[in-house]
Order: C-alpha cells, then sequence, then structure tokens
C-alpha cells in the first residue's frame, strides 16, 4: 500500500496503541488529575483509534495525494530487468531515461528455532494490527519494537512476559535507557526476563516456550521482535549482478555503489544505513535532489553538508521509544564516540531536579546526559529518559547536527517552567568544566 510500513504497521499504529496508556499514567501521576481517572483502558476505543489512523488499511488519501503532485501509480510486483529497467507483474516493462529508485523496506528476521513456524508467532505487523488482545503475550526480543509493543499490550490488559536473550534492553542506546525503561514495564506489570533464551516452541492451542535451563512458559501468543532483513528477495537484483536478499550498499547521496553506470538508488531501510522511518523520508529528500541535478548534467558531489549528502545519517539520526518513561537519543553515545577516537565527557542530570518536571508529575524520576567533545566544544550526543521527553530531542538534535558551540548554545536559553530547562543544568556543568569558567 502507498505509504508502506509505518503508515499502516509500525509507527502510526504503534503510536496509537501506546499514546492512551502513556497519558493515563501521565494523569495517575497528577494530585488533582488523579482522583478524576477511574478504571481501566476502554480496550474497544483504543483500537478503534488505531484503526482510524490506519485509514481501516486502505490507502485512498495517500494515492489521491500522489495523483495531486502529478505522480503515475503503477501497482504490481516490480522487479529489475536489467539496466534502468522494471518489469511489473512479469507483463509491463518500465524504463527510466534517468534512474530506478528501490524502496522496498525491511522485513521481520525470525531465527531458526524448533516449532517457531508451527505456534505462528507475531511479527511486528501482527502485533500493531490484531483486533484481539491476547491473555498472555510472550515477547522475544529486547528493542524498540519488543519493548514498545510489551507495553501497549500490558495496558490494553494482556499479561506480558519479555525475553531478553542478553543482558539489558535498548542495547544501541546509553546503558541508563534500558534500565529506567525495564523499570517502568516492571511498574507496569510486565515480567522482564533477561538472560533467557527461547530453545523450542511447542503449539497446542497455547504456546510453550522452552526456555533454555530456565524451564517452560506457557502463553496465548507470541511476539518475535529479533531483527529485520531487506525485502530483496525477489526484486530481479540477479538482472544487474548483486545477489538476491542483500543490502543495497549507497554512497551519502543513496546511489548504489555496487552498480556501474550511476542509475540504481537505494533509499530508506533496504541501505541498512538507519532503519527509522523519519531518515527514509530524509534520504529520499536527498536523493530526489541528486536525481535531477545529475538529470541536468550537473554532477554533485556527495560531501559534507551538501545539499545531496545524506550527512544527518553520519551524524547520528534521532530515536524516540515511546514506553513509559520515554527514552529519546541522537547522536553518539558516550562509548559509542570513545570507539570512534573522541576525547569525550559525559554530562549528567537529573530530571526530576528539574522545576518543569517536577510540575509535570509527582515523582517525575529521568535522566539526561549529554556528550561533550573536549577538543571542538561541542556536544556529539544527547539522551533523554522520563515521561514526555520525546519534544526535547529535536533541540539536541539541532545541537548536534549544527555542531552548534557551547559558547553559543549557552545562549540559547530555555522556557521557565519547562523540562527543556535540563539543558541550563547541562551546560551549567560544560561551563564547570572549562579550565578559565568562562562560557
Amino acid at each position: 500500500m502507498v505509504g508502506g510500513e509505518c503508515s499502516y504497521w509500525a509507527c502510526i499504529p504503534s503510536k496509537a496503541l501506546l499514546r492512551p496508556g502513556s497519558a493515563l499514567a501521565h494523569a495517575r501521576a497528577l494530585p488533582g488529575a488523579k482522583q478524576a481517572v477511574n478504571g481501566s483502558l476502554d480496550t474497544a476505543a483504543v483500537l478503534a483509534h488505531r484503526d482510524e489512523f490506519t485509514s481501516h488499511w486502505h490507502d485512498d488519501g495517500q494515492v489521491e495525494w500522489l495523483r495531486s503532485v502529478g505522480v503515475e501509480l503503477v501497482r504490481g510486483h516490480g522487479r529489475l530487468a536489467g539496466e534502468r529497467a522494471v518489469l511489473v507483474d512479469g507483463e509491463r516493462l518500465l524504463t527510466a531515461r534517468h534512474a530506478v529508485v528501490v524502496c522496498t523496506g525491511s522485513r521481520p528476521a525470525l531465527p531458526h528455532v524448533p516449532g517457531l513456524a508451527e505456534a505462528h508467532p507475531w511479527t511486528s505487523r501482527d502485533a500493531t494490527s490484531s483486533a484481539i488482545v491476547p491473555p498472555r503475550l510472550a515477547v522475544v526480543g529486547g528493542g524498540v519494537v519488543a519493548v514498545e509493543m510489551a507495553a501497549a499490550w500490558r495496558s490494553l490488559g494482556s499479561e506480558v512476559t519479555l525475553l531478553v536473550r542478553g543482558g539489558r534492553l535498548l542495547e544501541r542506546m546509553e546503558s541508563f535507557a534500558g534500565e529506567l525503561v525495564a523499570e517502568g514495564l516492571a511498574a507496569a506489570g510486565v515480567d522482564v526476563r533477561f538472560h533467557t533464551e527461547v530453545t523450542a516452541l511447542h503449539h497446542h492451542g497455547p504456546v510453550t516456550l522452552t526456555l533454555g535451563n530456565d524451564g517452560e512458559l506457557t502463553a496465548d501468543q507470541v511476539l518475535y521482535a529479533t531483527g529485520r532483513a531487506p525485502r530483496t528477495d525477489d526484486i530481479g537484483l540477479e538482472t544487474i549482478g548483486l545477489s538476491p536478499g542483500n543490502w543495497l550498499s549507497v554512497d551519502d547521496s543513496c546511489l548504489a555503489t555496487e552498480v556501474q553506470g550511476g542509475w540504481l538508488y537505494a533509499v530508506g531501510d533496504v541501505n541498512h544505513r538507519n532503519l527509522l522511518t523519519h531518515q527514509g523520508k530524509y534520504q529520499a529528500r536527498i536523493a530526489g535532489a541528486a536525481i535531477a541535478a545529475r538529470a541536468r548534467g550537473e554532477q554533485p558531489d556527495a560531501v559534507r553538508w551538501s545539499p545531496y549528502a545524506a550527512s544527518a545519517d553520519t551524524a547520528g539520526p534521532p530515536q524516540v521509544v515511546f514506553t513509559e518513561p520515554e527514552a529519546a537519543a541522537v547522536g553518539r553515545t558516550f562509548d559509542q564516540a570513545e570507539r570512534a577516537g573522541l576525547r569525550v565527557r559525559a554530562i549528567d542530570h537529573d530530571l526530576g531536579q528539574v522545576s518543569g518536571a517536577a510540575l509535570y508529575a509527582d515523582g517525575y524520576r529521568g535522566r539526561a546526559r549529554i556528550v561533550l567533545d573536549l577538543d571542538r566544544n561541542v556536544i556529539v550526543g544527547a539522551t533523554f529518559v522520563g515521561p514526555a521527553v520525546a519534544e526535547l530531542l529535536h533541540s539536541a538534535t539541532v545541537a548536534v547536527v549544527g555542531e552548534v558551540p557551547i559558547d553559543r548554545l549557552w545562549h540559547a536559553v530555555p522556557a521557565f517552567p519547562t523540562i527543556s530547562e535540563v539543558w541550563l543544568r547541562l551546560l551549567e556543568s560544560c561551563r564547570d568544566e572549562r579550565p578559565d569558567g568562562a562560557v
């Protein structure tokens, strides 16, 4: 469907499922509001709201938008058929004067576990589109999809067990992000089990999961959220000398680097740069500009700060995990920065000590960190964990991607009393590190 994974099975429906539980938790954390909150979520209303946001899994509105801007839509199974050629359903041949762009996205990657196929596990698509709340849900994984869906279905009444093979959640974020999210899930009633590997499944109405040396677990439904694979198995890559099923390597203009002639581009998940909707849209803008420029006979250099280079991909894309608490991050973690050879310092602050956070909720718990490049005096990473921190992230993204010097960032004054005032506290710590105390 026009709009792809995000519109129908990923970002949009998952956030529609998560938001009611978050709103309820926030109301219950505020004196005066909590006295007005009685009962639990109206499950039918939440699912109906989700269905509205997915347009009931119809793409008429997005098809009309395409037509309104002059784009011709051809429905069917498209396969590459040599240079600048795409064959649709084996019958209609489309040829391009300048470029073909592969935007086929990714699919869930399922491990080889005995009994998994017979258990008919949920993947991310099932978890975001189900019309039924499973009484007992086992979630296998420790990444974003796993924790968000554990939170969503727990808020709707499922008894949720989260099975994590490693020792932490959200391994690509700062470790404290996973710790606080795990605490939040446990407080909501999710049974979080670390160092737990599923070695077999047996489907007999419900599903029995064998947990290595930790016995068994019985659930009515199992969600596997264990990674993604590219949707390139059957798009004709072999006709242009590439191997089906692989990710497509690209340069900063999203031009495929393993294809001669400068005509094949790959945008979004399929190029494996950043598997995030907003980064796919960003890459599309970059690739579109580069294709147009090259069609005019120009040769745009994919250099830093060029309008034809996806430099934000390398600076560190922003990402939000919409659990309760939320986790939001951009740029490098402290460990990633050190591994990259940067001389850095991590500066932390307790978000609960900011006036805006204390007013937002009683007992507000959260943490903020910026990673400071000591040689350039700029921020190369930022992480926020706490209720409603997602809206803090864009200011951090501007600071990181724009490489705004701390001396100048000091003069971006946060409004009082907002949670954003944490920036003042973080920058005060930066100032205190300066030998002369100057800013």
